[in-house]
């Protein structure tokens, strides 16, 4: 659902895993989002990349099913955050249970109202699934937080 100006989307932004238990809304808009082609997000997800957004700082609130959220802490960067009943990819926080930080825009309701502005790991991308020459900045390791302000949020 877009705003009154029908530029952006309307707050709060809603979202929930894939059998529902889990759901959350979003306050404040979103930050940026990228793209990471790395074998982590390929092994969590099944898939050759996955899109994340930047979460403002206290703006997520789980609505229902906090208690299914599990912590994967693959021993650096921060812990992927997923639900225990169905699986699905959902956020990620700092190691040990802290702040959300990172949410999957494919747990979203709707239009996120950010679009990937850069490709990260792509050294790694798996090789059946070609980088497609779509404008966006790409980075050999992890991007630099600057790269992932989003460039094209609409509005």
């Amino acid at each position: 659902m877009s705003s009154p100006d029908g530029l952006s989307p309307a707050l709060p932004l809603s979202g929930h895993c894939g059998c529902g238990a889990v759901q959350f809304q979003i306050a404040a808009p979103l930050l940026g989002a990228a793209y990471c082609h790395c074998t982590r997000c390929q092994r969590r997800t099944g898939t050759g990349t996955q899109a994340s957004a930047l979460l403002a700082e206290d703006s997520l609130t789980v609505l229902s099913g906090e208690e299914l959220l599990r912590g994967w802490n693959a021993g650096s960067g921060l812990e992927k955050v997923f639900c225990s009943a169905c699986g699905s990819a959902l956020f990620a926080r700092e190691p040990g249970g802290g702040a959300i930080r990172i949410v999957r825009l494919g747990v979203i309701d709707g239009d996120p109202g950010v679009r990937p502005a850069a490709r990260q790991f792509v050294d790694y991308a798996a090789p059946w699934e070609q980088i497609p020459h779509d404008g966006l900045p790409t980075f050999p390791e992890r991007l630099p937080a600057s790269a992932m302000a989003d460039r094209d949020r609409e509005g």
